[in-house]
């Protein structure tokens, strides 16, 4: 007779395989938190049950396996693909249906299950910016998880999530104000700076060049013209 664990597999099996076959982003998205809702249902089924899931060794066969939230993790980037790095000793040992990663197009969800009687669960959401939910992938390396994550439009990210750039904003200096008593040069020079700063490439070239001209014009008794 089939247990209730049994039962969420074969939904969470036949779930992916309709998934697979969606075509609109919509239902792909209400697929996939279904998905994940049962993942998450199913670890803690199986914590309670004290059930192994996929352990490494016989040796640990019927120790209770214990959910832990990772919190940390490393990343960088392309202008298309954005990676994220997930640490994690003897992950490679696993076999491949441990290690389950849901996409939409704006969070990400991984789970690793039965490592080490460990159940380690990393969700990101609300993403910097969408991302290609089709192309968006993971891939197991020695120790390590990577996951890429695909960029729906070509720019490089200030952060991984909307919260840590909203937090970095917060934390950087307002913009300064020209009262009738400020020095309009040390304003204007304030305010090039954070532009150089904030800016792109090609912001950073125009204004190099604007801040060279601006000298050779003080040494030779002008001013500045922007």
């Amino acid at each position: 007779m089939a247990t209730k664990a049994d039962e969420m597999k074969l939904d969470i099996e036949e779930l992916n395989s309709l998934l697979e076959q969606a075509k609109r982003q919509r239902i792909k998205d209400i697929l996939m938190l279904e998905i994940r809702k049962l993942q998450t249902e199913m670890a803690k089924l199986l914590e309670q049950n004290d059930i192994p899931i996929k352990p490494t060794s016989p040796s640990n066969s019927t120790q209770k396996c214990y959910e832990v939230k990772l919190n940390s993790y490393g990343w960088d980037q392309t202008s298309t693909t954005t990676k994220i790095y997930v640490t994690l000793m003897n992950v490679h040992q696993l076999p491949k249906e441990a290690i389950v990663c849901n996409f939409t197009e704006r969070s990400l969800d991984i789970w690793v299950f039965g490592l080490e009687n460990k159940n380690y669960h990393l969700p990101i959401n609300n993403l910097c910016a969408e991302i290609d939910v089709d192309k968006s992938n993971f891939k197991v390396k020695t120790n390590m998880i990577v996951i890429s994550l695909v960029k729906r439009v070509a720019k490089d990210w200030s952060h991984v999530t909307l919260v840590e750039k909203r937090i970095k904003d917060a934390k950087s200096p307002s913009m300064p104000e020209m009262g009738e008593d400020s020095d309009p040069g040390a304003s204007l020079m304030n305010l090039m700076k954070k532009m150089y700063q904030d800016g792109d490439d090609e912001m950073k070239k125009t204004i190099a060049k604007v801040w060279t001209e601006s000298q050779e014009k003080q040494r030779n008794g002008g001013t500045l013209d922007l």
